[in-house]
């Protein structure tokens, strides 16, 4: 259940509360087309996630995936892009739960106190995590709850107060224009859309609840918010870190003190990297945030839906529960429609993915590989391949 739950915290996040508006603006009452569509697309690539991961025990994930079927250098990129996702993931979360506070008191727009209410978070998420596993897993599973019955009690009553005249018109105006620009605002949304789904305007959700049902349903939803959004930035404190640890502990793809644990089990060094990146990573703004995430979850996934249409060619690494049926057409039509992301990321976004691979390229000339490691992922190798 609490597996379930950590899935939970990973999808709801701020993105369900802080982006219906701007995705609107887009697109309005379309907006409900293109969220079914990204939440058909994002469960194609999790139907490729489940068959991958029915092929491996090891922890990693995308990284792992890729190393297997793609090399070494592939997985090294993998491994640090997703990194890279985890932290803007608690950045953004950080970054949205300070926004929530904006609204409720102007104090907390004075930049020493937002900054350092930001830091202290990390600081204290940074601490708990280092004493294991136990707390964060209450944490996690009662933000998860509160979330749930959160939106649940929102959807339930919202029925009641639904007006015929609010769904005119349906068509957004851009629509009328062409089909050019209605497609440049599809994938405005879509993008936008793409991010409340992965993690696999604001407070109008709370104004909206606080006209229909007076101001006990806004303290409701602003309440229900403020736990969703820590309850996020807690778990990717506690994920993050484990993404880059697992590079260091599997496979050696870093340096082995980048994985060392204390006494409670925790990766500390890998912990405290990734407190750092995200202190610098809140200075930036929610959406560019956001957009960051989007970049780095399509990077990540691009390579796992192929090594899916690998395997599934080669053989390679049978299935041992789950297989995606229907051959490659899950992969194909998640892979089609992923790339079309690309189309919708600024220059600025763009850029930031270009950065964080050369660096890594950089670095990785730098890391020693560790022989004996590798001559064991060989034998694993030739081992499953005879499977």
């Amino acid at each position: 259940m609490s597996i379930y739950f950590l899935g939970i915290n990973g999808v709801i996040g701020s993105g369900a509360f802080l982006l219906p508006q701007t995705i609107y603006k887009d697109m309005n009452l379309m907006s409900v087309f293109v969220t079914i569509c990204a939440a058909l697309t994002v469960s194609m690539v999790a139907l490729c996630y489940a068959d991958l991961s029915s092929r491996f025990t090891g922890s990693g994930a995308a990284w792992l995936y890729s190393y297997h079927a793609f090399g070494r250098f592939t997985g090294y990129e993998l491994g640090i892009y997703t990194w890279f996702l985890g932290c803007c993931t608690y950045a953004a979360e950080i970054v949205a739960l300070l926004t929530i506070l904006k609204t409720l008191s102007p104090v907390f727009s004075n930049h020493v106190v937002y900054y350092g209410i930001a830091i202290g978070i990390i600081v204290l998420f940074t601490i708990i995590n280092l004493f294991g596993r136990t707390i964060v897993k209450l944490v996690d599973n009662l933000s998860s709850a509160a979330k749930m019955i959160t939106i649940l009690i929102f959807i339930i009553i919202g029925a009641f107060f639904i007006h015929k005249m609010n769904f005119t018109p349906v068509i957004p105006k851009a629509a009328t224009l062409g089909v050019g620009p209605y497609f440049k605002h599809f994938g405005a949304a879509f993008s936008v859309v793409f991010y409340m789904f992965t993690g696999f305007s604001f407070i109008p959700i709370a104004v909206a609840f606080q006209k229909a049902v007076g101001d006990w349903g806004y303290v409701l939803v602003i309440a229900g918010m403020l736990i969703s959004v820590i309850g996020v930035a807690f778990a990717g404190s506690f994920n993050t870190p484990s993404l880059i640890a697992s590079l260091a502990n599997e496979h050696a793809m870093l340096s082995k003190w980048i994985g060392k644990k204390n006494k409670h089990d925790a990766a500390w060094v890998a912990i405290l990297l990734s407190a750092i990146i995200t202190m610098i990573l809140i200075t930036q703004s929610y959406l560019f945030l956001v957009s960051c995430i989007v970049l780095a979850s399509f990077i990540q996934y691009v390579p796992s839906i192929l090594a899916v249409i690998k395997f599934k060619h080669t053989n390679e690494f049978p299935n041992n529960g789950f297989k995606l049926p229907f051959g490659y057409v899950i992969p194909a039509l998640a892979l089609i429609i992923s790339c079309y992301m690309v189309t919708n990321f600024t220059w600025k976004i763009i850029l930031v993915g270009v950065v964080v691979g050369v660096l890594a390229a950089v670095a990785y000339f730098f890391i020693e590989k560790d022989e004996e490691v590798e001559e064991k992922h060989q034998k694993y190798l030739s081992k499953m391949r005879n499977k």
